[in-house]
């Protein structure tokens, strides 16, 4: 079994950090300036939540990849705007009518998965104006801004856009941001979960459907205003649903951030009361600190984002110290339908999903290896190894408390073929192609048929790698000049 030291751990989190907090202040510029643009149109907290939101949803997607995307941006949010404006006002005056079709546009956000990329993008951008409803209060329909109340959330929608497409452009162009990751290649012959049926897109659809209904039910019973906390967790925990291991680990680490940011939120719950300036700059902190720590730890930012939600929403004419214990009810119980969908209804196993990735990541880095040596570069293989190790938090965390199930093995995988990368890059980078190399990576590729021989061989493709990387490699890997 591959073991994580201590130091190695703690140097991976500090370059975690580091490599995190680019983005984190690209984002929040951009999140000042889209901020400062809408409170000139419609001062109030309303509008100034919806602009935040929106900046750090569209940051994450890396929408300046090219300008077909960023087109095709501009096109989705203001139709789908007008569409999740419509609903928000059915989920207030027609409660269950809004519910019914906030569901259905919600599942076929996911469900549009199954048509390739295209439409993975317009599914991402369809949830968006939807997710915004559960966080945002509701825009005042008064006549003290310069734009309708229809029209507003369409003009923040955009203001948002440009303004996180610019920023990631210019820092990008400066070298502030790193160059986004090379697109997923094909995974010919790769194993996958979506070989039954229906297929893993159209699973996680129906699981956020059933989740979804089953929160607004719980919701308008038994808690009144209150119903969005139930709504919102469920969503959360399985949004980027990849399998009922990443949900439990994710349920986990709502709980446990949400809890902490109760606590938190009780102890500042005095500042509440705060409007305007100090109001935008306290949201702006916590938001700013959640996406920071989130590639640390997903909790990090469930915690920050509970300060945020709890002292901006306020909490109207009932002590604080009362609210904020049934908002952590609330999400326990959101958590408890999102992680029963997903373990009961047409599971998804995590695992395959991790399979299919190692053999992406195996397939590029055959490819990158039978390459012309003047034309190879490492950036499949290097974004490939980024997506496996989107998934390995789950089995990590699986290993440190169940070490013996078969299933935290994926930890393992994940680990050996993520301690190849300076190797493999160093050989694709000059030119070389070793038969023995070439025979390990073929072995490793046969063997994510067979779960039990896969480890062993991922670690002999580490060993060769190792072997055959160039010697100036290796001479500056243990420190010779």
């Amino acid at each position: 079994m591959v073991a994580v030291t201590a130091s190695g751990s703690r140097s991976h989190r500090r370059n975690a950090a580091l490599l995190a907090l680019p983005p984190a202040l690209t984002t929040l510029l951009a999140a000042v300036g889209c901020l400062g643009c809408t409170w000139l149109l419609a001062p109030g907290t309303g509008s100034a939540v919806l602009a935040v939101v929106l900046c750090l949803s569209l940051s994450r997607g890396q929408l300046d990849r090219d300008s077909r995307e960023r087109i095709e941006a501009a096109i989705m949010l203001p139709l789908v705007g007008l569409a999740a404006t419509g609903i928000g006002l059915l989920l207030h005056r027609m409660p269950w009518v809004g519910a019914a079709a906030f569901v259905a546009g919600m599942f076929v956000s996911i469900w549009l998965r199954r048509f390739g990329s295209t439409a993975r993008r317009a599914g991402a951008l369809l949830a968006l104006p939807f997710v915004v409803l559960l966080v945002t209060p509701r825009l005042p329909a008064t006549a003290s801004g310069l734009l309708p109340p229809w029209l507003l959330p369409i003009v923040i929608a955009l203001l948002a856009l440009s303004w996180v497409s610019a920023l990631q452009a210019l820092a990008r162009r400066a070298g502030f941001l790193p160059p986004p990751l090379a697109r997923e290649p094909a995974s010919a012959g790769s194993p996958r979960a979506s070989s039954q049926q229906p297929i893993a897109s159209t699973r996680m659809a129906i699981q956020m459907a059933a989740a979804l209904s089953l929160s607004f039910v719980a919701g308008y019973l038994f808690f009144a205003e209150r119903w969005a906390w139930i709504v919102l967790t469920a969503f959360i925990v399985l949004s980027g649903n990849r399998g009922r291991l990443e949900v439990a680990y994710k349920s986990m680490q709502r709980v446990l951030g949400a809890a902490a940011g109760t606590v938190f939120a009780l102890l500042l719950s005095p500042l509440a009361v705060m409007h305007g300036a100090a109001g935008a700059a306290l949201m702006l902190v916590s938001m700013f600190l959640g996406v920071w720590l989130r590639p640390l730890n997903y909790a990090w930012w469930a915690l920050f984002v509970t300060i945020a939600l709890a002292l901006l929403q306020g909490f109207g004419s009932v002590p604080p110290a009362h609210v904020l214990p049934l908002r952590m009810e609330e999400i326990l119980i959101g958590a408890a339908i999102g992680l029963g969908c997903a373990w009961w209804i047409l599971p998804v196993r995590l695992i395959d999903a991790l399979r299919r990735r190692l053999a992406d990541a195996l397939s590029a880095l055959a490819a990158a290896l039978g390459t012309e040596s003047d034309g190879r570069v490492p950036d499949l293989f290097v974004g490939a190894l980024a997506r496996v190790e989107e998934l390995a938090p789950a089995f990590r965390a699986l290993r440190r408390v169940a070490p013996l199930s078969p299933t935290a093995r994926g930890a393992d995988w994940a680990d050996t073929l993520g301690a190849c990368r300076e190797d493999a890059v160093a050989l694709i980078e000059s030119g070389a192609a070793p038969g023995e190399v070439r025979r390990a990576l073929g072995g490793a590729r046969q063997a994510l048929r067979d779960p039990v021989t896969l480890l062993p061989a991922l670690v002999e493709l580490r060993e060769v790698l190792a072997r055959q990387a160039p010697a100036t490699h290796f001479e500056s890997r243990i420190g010779v000049d």
